[in-house]
């Protein structure tokens, strides 16, 4: 009795120096964060970030040859405003399929690609953060260390793959590349693509989560997927929408991947916006249009989760 009240009386003590030394720390960087020079460094920031999509937003209204011969900074000297780039772009296409149609293939890679790694992700997440299993660490280390493979490394091997086809257990989940023209090889190469820095990133939010949960948890008889599915993810949800957000926009804005393995009629909204210009870039100008349809969809999903976007950044930074 008398041991296990002196453990109790640590470990409220440890708790309470380290609750006390990060509340310090958040109120020190809460004091440089609010100084004067840093809200006028923020301020200066966000305009220099925001003039080059003010100039390609005021260039989408302007006529083409004014594009082509003068600065978007001209238009507020001589204001001209057309929606021909617009038109232009909505109806432009190839044989297989029109801008419509490319932006529903968008969506339909997205999607996927988006959520099928952040489940796997947020499982491999939780094994590595709350799970004690032999070569835990190293493992860890070498799904870390995948970060630092370049896209382009791993384009031929999937495409060799790819070409054959994949086979799972018996199963056949894509066709050769080629055969059908479907999404699948561009879901499993977005998601192979994205599971090393989802892993790392929940893991990290995971870890921080207090033990003394997950042991109430388990002393009330709680099995490891219960523990996963109502303790951990509700947790983590701002972590996970941070992740989805970023996830979502790199492969809404992917050309790469698009390029080697979504063909034909899979063509997402990026590759078609590319066969646009020309191979020579003659029509570059349309590009200001097309930039701005391409990204209605993110500006929707990001300002959606912008609260929890902005919560998942900030999580783990404090306890208590």
């Amino acid at each position: 009795m008398t041991d296990t009240v002196k453990t109790q009386e640590a470990s409220t003590t440890r708790a309470i120096t380290t609750g006390g030394r990060l509340d310090a720390s958040a109120g020190r960087a809460r004091k440089v964060l609010s100084r004067p020079w840093a809200s006028f460094g923020s301020i200066v920031i966000a305009v220099l970030w925001t003039i080059p999509t003010l100039g390609l937003f005021i260039s989408s209204f302007r006529p083409r040859d004014q594009i082509r011969s003068s600065g978007w900074w001209e238009f507020f000297a001589n204001p001209q405003v057309t929606f021909e780039n617009y038109a232009e772009v909505l109806q432009s296409g190839t044989t297989q399929l029109t801008m419509v149609e490319s932006f529903i293939n968008s969506i339909a890679i997205t999607i996927p690609a988006t959520v099928v790694p952040l489940m796997v992700a947020a499982m491999a997440a939780y094994a590595f953060a709350w799970i004690d299993f032999k070569g835990r660490n190293a493992l860890f280390i070498f799904v870390f260390a995948l970060q630092i493979v370049p896209i382009q490394m791993a384009l031929v091997p999937l495409l060799s793959s790819f070409s054959r086809g994949i086979n799972l257990f018996g199963l056949q989940v894509t066709q050769p590349l080629g055969a059908s023209g479907g999404f699948a090889q561009v879901w499993f190469a977005h998601s192979m693509f994205a599971l090393p820095l989802a892993i790392y990133l929940l893991h990290n939010f995971m870890s921080e989560i207090p033990g003394e949960i997950i042991e109430a948890a388990r002393v009330d008889g709680a099995s490891r997927g219960q523990i996963f599915f109502r303790i951990v993810l509700p947790l983590t949800m701002p972590a996970i929408a941070s992740v989805a957000i970023f996830q979502f926009l790199w492969v809404w804005n992917d050309l790469l991947v698009a390029l080697v393995f979504a063909d034909g009629a899979a063509a997402p909204i990026t590759k078609l916006l590319a066969e646009m210009v020309g191979t020579r870039g003659n029509d570059w100008f349309l590009l200001t249009a097309g930039a701005f349809v391409s990204i209605i969809v993110p500006l929707i999903v990001f300002f959606s989760l912008q609260r929890y976007f902005v919560r998942g950044l900030l999580a783990g930074s404090t306890k208590g």
